[in-house]
């Protein structure tokens, strides 16, 4: 007897459906896992992000249900949402007050000059430090100049208040070159250069460490093709080098930007007096004295609401403006 031959075709075993290169159907393809699997097994990493996490949570993300009583008036003692609605009338009050428009006006020149000195200079260390070539040096610079970063606040705000003291150092020697002791501290129109200074002396040294590292990044094929080219140090500076590290300069920026409006609360409040609230006072400091000192937490709540809508437009736009112009943004 004859076995019949079989020239039906094979039985269908749902593969056949899926393209070419990917697994069937329902299952994650092959070399990849499902972040169920990836939990299960990296749960350890996973569990270095839960503090993190719950900081900004608890200490960022929550307050800002508090913004509610920019709208709604407030009263210690009772509900902490506000105990009924008055729309705008905080802000309306803000935006008709002479005072916070003079505050405004401080914050923007602290800003702007922060801005404008205190990034550069990073940079222009940076630079400076990657053309030495004895390690030893290099190494000196680096440390003194990173050293103030981890001083607190107040012992800056401390030291600078020693130094220009009516009989502090600095006056001592413009009184050895013949020159009056100078009130750095309660003269308003020394405040902008002290506050800037003390910043460029806190800040520049550690600024350098990105740029540094980003220096470190850059392909030395490149300046060997621009030195054949004939080209010098500083065309090498200028054509290597800083495209080199421009995406970290444009990161920094955006970044630096979007804080524009927040200068630095603390510093502020341990420079400044009431003989410079002229050209000191700023918004943060000029809240902290309208919600905690007068208990107007509404009112405070309302200018503190309009400082993060600014610098949330401000960061915006910075990303958007960089990614139209130069491509590098940060989302």
């Amino acid at each position: 007897m004859s076995s019949s031959t079989i020239t039906g075709d094979p039985p269908d075993t749902g593969a056949a459906s899926d393209p070419p290169g990917r697994a069937p159907s329902g299952k994650p393809p092959s070399g990849r896992r499902t972040w169920r699997q990836s939990l299960r097994r990296d749960w350890q990493l996973y569990t270095l992000a839960v503090l993190p996490i719950a900081f900004f949570l608890v200490f960022r993300y929550l307050p800002m249900i508090g913004n509610v009583i920019a709208f709604r008036r407030f009263e210690p003692g009772g509900s902490i949402l506000g105990e009924e609605w008055v729309g705008l009338r905080y802000v309306e009050m803000f935006l008709s007050d002479p005072t916070f428009w003079q505050v405004f006006r401080n914050t923007l020149w602290l800003g702007g000059l922060t801005l404008v000195f205190c990034f550069p200079i990073p940079i222009v260390l940076a630079l400076l430090l990657n053309e030495v070539r004895r390690s030893s040096l290099k190494r000196f610079v680096q440390s003194v100049s990173y050293l103030p970063h981890f001083l607190s606040i107040v012992i800056v705000a401390g030291i600078t208040v020693q130094m220009l003291a009516t009989d502090g150092p600095i006056n001592h020697v413009l009184g050895l070159l013949g020159h009056d002791p100078i009130r750095f501290i309660q003269e308003p129109e020394w405040f902008r250069t002290v506050y800037v200074g003390s910043e460029i002396w806190q800040t520049a040294g550690w600024g350098t460490i990105l740029y540094l590292a980003a220096l470190t990044t850059i392909d030395e094929d490149l300046y060997e093709a621009a030195r054949i080219d004939g080209a010098g140090r500083w065309r090498q500076t200028w054509h290597v080098t800083l495209p080199g590290i421009r995406p970290t300069m444009i990161t920094l920026l955006i970044l630096n930007v979007g804080t524009f409006l927040a200068v630095g609360f603390e510093k502020v409040l341990l420079l400044y007096n009431p003989l410079t609230y002229q050209t000191s006072d700023v918004i943060s400091t000029y809240v902290y004295r309208t919600g905690v000192e007068s208990s107007s937490f509404s009112y405070a709540a309302a200018i503190g609401l309009f400082e993060a809508v600014i610098g949330l437009v401000l960061i915006t736009t910075s990303n958007q403006l960089s990614r139209r112009t130069v491509g590098t943004s940060l989302w």
